[in-house]
């Protein structure tokens, strides 16, 4: 049996997805920005996924910029806005618990000139809101805040902090990257006062390499990738068809049943939480409950490396990630457990577990028997 328990990182693709990119890749081929048929055919793709994905969000059409993923989105967002507005002030906020494609653009940003403060969390992975309040200042530009983190699952406040941030100075932009948590919620952002969202393909049962980002279209921002003007100049590059055409097919599908496969993945979830709380010496990071994230369980295994526990249940092909995926390859512990107070002998154990609507109660079982039988043996036998 084999059981995929990393879909934080990347999730399998819906058939439906596939097939239609093999079609635009095979058939509508053309280039977008071509005059004649073929480029019409494809730009009509385009076209329409910039729909699906504006009535999702219930924002313009015009609003929607294609990017390459995440990682891109989030960069244009924070680096295109700090450049745009730079004239009215120096001051940038994010928290000390957000994905590399967030803190990375920021401490570049402080190499030129900028000033950023990193706001703190409590023991479940959450935003303080009154250091955020504590933080806005005149000068304040952009405030940066996850919707939901990677590595433990905590749904951030983010409603709430927009409606701070807003009422302190309606002018200050706010950018949520959403890359965990569209598709498992409905995100509003005109409602929830959100002025940039970034969103990755592959985390949705998608393609990778493909992703978008909301900008409102009151907001200034200064293109990072300089070409062919593409995306009305602020994203040149020629438009991956395939890609954009899949993503809004995996739009349509995740949010054709969201509540029920919310549903189903949030009983797994507290099913395989009890499950493993029965062995000693577990530690669940972040809240189980209802106002946390339906698909990420973080684990510590006392008396355990995270490295080695992994290859173990990898060789019974239970595939997990020590981490967000993106970082998992890096020696240094991770910032959101350390930021959570989460002890340093428990640092190097954790292993993060993420589900999906394709995650079976039979892949959960398995798991949880084989770490029945995994850790009393890894305990007695690995110097830790």
């Amino acid at each position: 049996m084999e059981a995929y328990l990393d879909n934080s990182a990347t999730t399998r693709c819906f058939e439906s997805v596939a097939g239609l990119m093999t079609k635009v890749m095979c058939e509508d081929y053309g280039n977008p920005s071509s005059m004649h048929i073929k480029g019409i055919q494809a730009e009509q793709y385009l076209r329409y996924a910039r729909s699906v994905i504006a009535k999702n969000l219930k924002v313009n059409e015009k609003e929607i910029y294609f990017t390459s993923g995440g990682t891109e989105s989030d960069n244009l967002a924070l680096i295109g806005a700090a450049m745009a507005n730079q004239r009215s002030g120096h001051h940038l906020i994010t928290t000390c618990i957000e994905h590399p494609a967030v803190l990375q653009p920021m401490q570049f940003l402080e190499s030129q000139g900028f000033q950023v403060t990193y706001l703190p969390v409590d023991r479940e992975g959450k935003v303080i809101l009154e250091e955020l309040r504590r933080a806005l200042r005149p000068d304040t530009i952009l405030v940066s805040m996850m919707h939901t983190n990677n590595e433990v699952g905590s749904v951030q406040p983010v409603e709430e902090a927009a409606h701070m941030v807003k009422s302190f100075n309606s002018g200050i932009i706010f950018h949520v990257d959403g890359v965990q948590g569209y598709g498992k919620y409905r995100i509003l952002p005109r409602k929830m006062r959100i002025d940039m969202l970034s969103v990755s393909g592959h985390k949705i049962h998608g393609p990778k390499g493909i992703g978008f980002l909301y900008v409102n279209e009151k907001v200034k921002i200064t293109p990072v990738i300089f070409g062919g003007g593409q995306q009305k100049g602020l994203r040149s590059g020629t438009e991956n068809v395939p890609a954009i055409a899949g993503l809004a097919k995996a739009v349509e599908e995740i949010y054709g049943s969201l509540e029920m496969d919310v549903e189903s993945m949030r009983s797994l979830k507290n099913y395989f939480v009890a499950g493993v709380q029965s062995i000693p010496g577990i530690q669940i990071n972040g809240s189980t409950r209802e106002d946390s994230s339906p698909h990420i369980i973080s684990v510590s295994v006392q008396g355990v490396r995270s490295e080695v526990l992994l290859h173990a249940l990898e060789d019974k092909r239970i595939y997990v990630s020590a981490g967000s995926a993106c970082a998992s390859n890096k020696p240094a512990y991770s910032a959101t457990l350390k930021a959570m107070g989460v002890e340093r002998e428990q640092l190097d154990s954790t292993l993060r577990f993420s589900l999906s609507l394709f995650t079976t109660k039979e892949e959960i079982d398995y798991t949880l028997e084989s770490l029945y039988d995994i850790i009393p043996m890894l305990r007695k036998y690995t110097r830790y």
